[in-house]
């Protein structure tokens, strides 16, 4: 209650919060800082404390209109809204009377579980084809009322994807009672179809990091993402691709449920694909198309919305267990009594990212982690730190094929860059990791890499905290002028390995007094318990703390000022061919429909030019290294690696995950002619003629030009 009332009184003004105790937001993440537009990002802040600001840079008369908000929000809307927050806490966040539904759907073919990959389905034309990707947007929750009227159900909008195992929507505050029917929209609305996709919280199922639905440039969402490989006439695997969207295509789904809503109520369906693809108007791949992004009049996105209503069934209604109810909230993990929240900084385009909860942005965790990445004692021989494979200069990439570790051995694949990685989920070019803590550890371990046990590591950082008796005045002039041996403390270990740090630098003055003096800021030894302590509370040096300060230090490094984001800011413009290379980047490939794109953006579209998808990009048609299917066991995985984003690419080569391409226009040329086809081959590129995507010359070297605008210089001027 004291906690209750101490938020009510800051936010209505007797106490400044934005000015908090060091003690105030010990689950917070930092503060978010987005250049080009202010206003409060929704989501991340998990508290009265935990407050996260966009900060912009505005026109005069921006700020004048923006202060008037401010004043209106100090007098008027801030009381308002913690008196709403008090009353909140205060009462129940939920009545006696009412209840949680949960509505899983589960996509099936004929009534079947679905086996992405499996070729053992058939259009009604015969055609045998294979489905590997399902991911849609469901909206608008409504339940029935014996009476006929509708309860409308708030903010209720979820993603489905088959392949991440999402398939289910929790609905809360939920009236107890009895219905007779539940109804959805596959889609969304006008408005929210239409909303600014960088205002939604990181779990949000419309932010565009969660769900790679939104449109990219053009705006909107794609309500239905339908993707797989198919058996041509020839018997030659290609692909198709559904691809659902605009506002008109948002389709309206009724179903007969009688429900009795107690506690927590689960609605189980099924979301028949046969269905959708055959009745009542059925579709042939190769009569009606492999492809369609639903534009005007496109038969098939039509087709697909007369199908809908009959896809969908309930299979049973359930009640939840106690255990399906709980759900686990991380708590941050070692935090030091003071400390500083870091400002992290992002462009107001990007999607929110999902910071980690229970290992918060602190300056002083971010300063430990950026002294460990540039920090040769990482590898068992004081030869090579994080930074020799990834370069500040190369955006955190290496110019050699494949990685060089410290022993001279080579690994099999090529050094991914490092930035915006606070936008990933899996890590690796496989993505074997899946955090940021985890991948870091892998590479200091590995044989062909930093070849040092975590063990040997710890002791080396730890004995960084040798000290020196303290000197007298006169001990000080002495040592000072001595060019004899060295009079510091170090392990054994230490001694043998860093010889060239024996000689001490003369004390400045003031050192050397009272208790003891640290040894080792000089001549680049760092004292890691002290800043240990800093930035976990404690000056225990452990494995699991030096993963958390270097995923501190890899998420601060973004990158969002290229002359692309400063085109679209209207700072700058594009040259005739980065123009045309734009275009040709942002328009897909479908001859049937008058699109001659190069069909890029299906892979790296929106701001952040990446795909959180893994994908057989036609590098191989047979595989030495079978890539993700070695993680996950699948053969519907072999062959694809981590979609990497196209930010920097111009400082970054050489490319693909075995570094076989040394130039954008080799890149460009295997898009164009060089891809093989196989079985997983992704069915954004099957769909294409063999090869790739014909382009001229021209078109080649307008791809190039837009490609350079993606360059961001902060790495290589030393601003990370």
């Amino acid at each position: 209650m004291k906690l209750v009332l101490a938020t009510f009184l800051e936010l209505v003004g007797w106490r400044d919060i934005r000015s908090p105790s060091p003690r105030s937001a010990p689950a917070g993440r930092g503060r978010i800082v987005c250049r080009h537009l202010k206003f409060p990002a929704a989501g991340f802040a998990e508290g009265a404390s935990k407050k996260i600001k966009r900060i912009a840079s505005c026109s005069l008369s921006q700020r004048e209109r923006l202060g008037v908000w401010e004043r209106l929000a100090e007098n008027f809307i801030r009381p308002l809204f913690a008196l709403l927050l008090l009353l909140a806490i205060v009462l129940p966040t939920r009545s006696a009377h009412s209840a949680t539904l949960r509505i899983e759907i589960t996509p099936k073919v004929s009534g079947e579980n679905l086996q992405p990959a499996s070729f053992r389905y058939q259009t009604s034309a015969g055609e045998t084809f294979s489905i590997t990707r399902v991911s849609y947007l469901v909206s608008e929750f409504a339940l029935q009322r014996n009476d006929g009227s509708w309860l409308e159900i708030s903010n209720s909008v979820a993603w489905l994807d088959h392949e991440q195992n999402r398939n289910s929507i929790r609905l809360e505050n939920i009236p107890v009672g009895e219905f007779r029917a539940v109804r959805f929209l596959v889609g969304l609305n006008t408005n929210l179809n239409h909303a600014d996709a960088a205002q939604f919280p990181a779990a949000h199922p419309l932010n565009p990091n969660v769900n790679g639905l939104h449109w990219s440039w053009q705006g909107g969402y794609i309500f239905l993402a339908l993707e797989g490989l198919w058996r041509n006439s020839s018997g030659a695997l290609d692909g198709w691709a559904y691809h659902l969207a605009r506002d008109t295509n948002a389709v309206r789904i009724t179903l007969a449920a009688p429900l009795e809503i107690t506690n927590e109520t689960k609605v189980e369906m099924d979301f028949d694909l046969a269905a959708l693809l055959n009745a009542p108007r059925s579709l042939s791949f190769s009569k009606d198309g492999s492809s369609t992004h639903s534009r005007d009049g496109d038969p098939i996105s039509a087709a697909l919305v007369k199908n809908f209503p009959g896809a969908f069934r309930v299979h049973r209604i359930t009640q939840l267990s106690e255990t399906e109810i709980a759900v686990a909230q991380p708590q941050p993990l070692y935090l030091p009594a003071k400390y500083t929240p870091y400002e992290f900084q992002m462009s107001a385009t990007f999607p929110i990212p999902d910071l980690p909860r229970d290992n918060p942005l602190l300056v002083e965790r971010v300063e430990l982690g950026k002294k460990l990445f540039f920090d040769k004692r990482v590898s068992i021989n004081n030869a090579q730190s994080c930074a020799d494979c990834h370069l500040p200069e190369k955006a955190f990439a290496d110019n050699r094929r494949t990685a060089r570790g410290a022993e001279g051995k080579f690994g099999p694949r090529n050094s991914m860059p490092l930035f915006n990685l606070a936008w990933k989920k899996e890590f690796f070019w496989d993505g074997r990791a899946n955090s940021l803590r985890a991948q870091v550890l892998e590479p200091i371990q590995n044989p062909l890499e930093m070849h040092q046990s975590l063990t040997n590591l710890v002791v080396k950082l730890r004995a960084t905290s040798a000290l020196t008796p303290a000197l007298s005045p006169g001990e000080r002039e002495k040592r000072s002028q001595s060019l004899g041996k060295p009079t510091a403390v170090f392990s054994s270990t230490d001694v043998k390995q860093n010889k060239s740090r024996q000689r001490l630098s003369p004390l400045p003055a003031g050192e050397g007094q009272g208790e003891g003096e640290r040894v080792g800021e000089q001549n680049g030894q760092q004292n890691y318990p002290a800043l240990f302590t800093a930035a976990f509370g404690s000056p225990e040096v452990t494995a699991e703390k030096i993963s958390l300060a270097l995923e501190n230090y890899l998420l601060t490094l973004t990158s969002f000022n290229a002359k692309f984001d400063r085109v679209v800011r209207g700072e700058e413009t594009f040259t005739a061919a980065e123009q045309r290379g734009f275009e040709l980047f942002s328009t897909e490939y479908d001859p049937r429909r008058g699109q001659f794109g190069a069909d890029c953006f299906h892979c790296h579209g929106g701001p952040l030019f990446q795909s959180q998808a893994f994908a057989n990009n036609g590098s191989d048609g047979a595989f030495t290294d079978i890539g993700r299917e070695k993680v996950t066991r699948k053969a519907s995985d072999r062959g694809k690696f981590s979609v990497p984003s196209l930010r920097n690419v111009e400082v970054t080569a050489p490319y693909m995950h075995d570094g076989r391409f040394r130039t954008l226009e080799d890149v460009i040329r295997h898009y164009s002619t060089g891809i093989p086809r196989s079985a997983t081959l992704d069915p954004n590129l099957a769909k294409h003629p063999d090869g790739g995507v014909p382009l001229s010359a021209a078109d080649k070297n307008a791809l190039v030009a837009f490609l350079k605008t993606l360059t961001d210089t902060k790495f290589a001027a030393g601003k990370n």
